[in-house]
C-alpha cells in the first residue's frame, strides 16, 4: 500500500470520535458510481470491528444538486429510517428516474414509502439539519474532495476506487489504513 497511489494523506488531521477509529463514506445519492458501490460498502460495513465508527456523509459540492439530497439524507437519519429508505432513495433515482430534488417530490416519494412526507419536509428544513448539512461540507472541504464515493479514514486518509484503482481495491486500502491506525 502505498501513499499517493492507493491512499491520500491530510496535511491537517481532523479531530476523530474518542476510542473509536473512524470510517466515512462520502456520498451522493445521485452519484451512478456511489449507487453501485452501496451493496459492496453495506456488506462491508456490517463486518467492521466494534472498534470501528462507521458513517455516511452526503456531499455536498454545491448547492445544486447536492443540496436537496444532502438534507435528504439527514431527515433520513433523523427520523431513524436509515435502514428502511437509504437503498430505496438510491433506488428510486437510479431505477426509477426520480430526482428527489424537489420538496414536493420528496414528500410524494416519502409517502409512498410509508413516512408522513409533510412530517419529512419539515424535518428535512429543520435547523438540526442544516446544521448536520454544514457541517457534512465543511469536513468534506478538508478533505478536499472531487468526487465520490470515496472514504475517510480516521481524519486523516482518503482513498477512493479512482485513486486506488477500483472500489474493491479502495475497501482493502481502507482495511489496511484501520489495522494501521489501530497500532498508531
Amino acid at each position: 500500500m502505498v501513499e499517493g497511489k492507493d491512499y491520500l494523506r491530510l496535511g491537517t488531521p481532523l479531530p476523530v470520535p474518542a476510542g473509536k477509529i473512524e470510517v466515512i463514506d462520502f456520498f451522493w445519492y445521485g452519484c451512478p458510481h456511489c449507487y453501485s458501490f452501496e451493496p459492496a460498502l453495506d456488506a462491508w460495513a456490517k463486518k467492521l470491528a466494534p472498534d470501528v465508527a462507521f458513517r455516511r456523509l452526503p456531499v455536498m459540492f454545491r448547492e445544486e444538486p447536492f443540496g436537496a439530497h444532502a438534507r435528504l439524507y439527514y431527515a433520513v437519519e433523523a427520523m431513524g429510517l436509515l435502514d428502511s429508505v437509504h437503498r430505496k432513495v438510491f433506488a428510486a433515482i437510479h431505477n426509477d428516474k426520480a430526482t428527489l430534488s424537489k420538496p414536493a417530490d420528496i414528500s410524494a416519494f416519502m409517502t409512498k414509502n410509508g413516512v408522513d412526507g409533510a412530517k419529512f419536509v419539515d424535518v428535512m428544513n429543520s435547523f438540526s439539519v442544516q446544521t448536520k448539512v454544514l457541517k457534512s461540507r465543511q469536513i468534506a472541504e478538508a478533505f478536499k474532495l472531487d468526487g465520490v464515493p470515496a472514504l475517510g479514514i480516521q481524519g486523516q486518509f482518503l482513498t477512493s476506487g479512482s485513486i486506488a484503482g477500483t472500489p474493491e481495491r479502495a475497501l482493502a486500502v481502507t482495511d489496511s489504513l484501520i489495522q494501521r491506525s489501530r497500532k498508531a
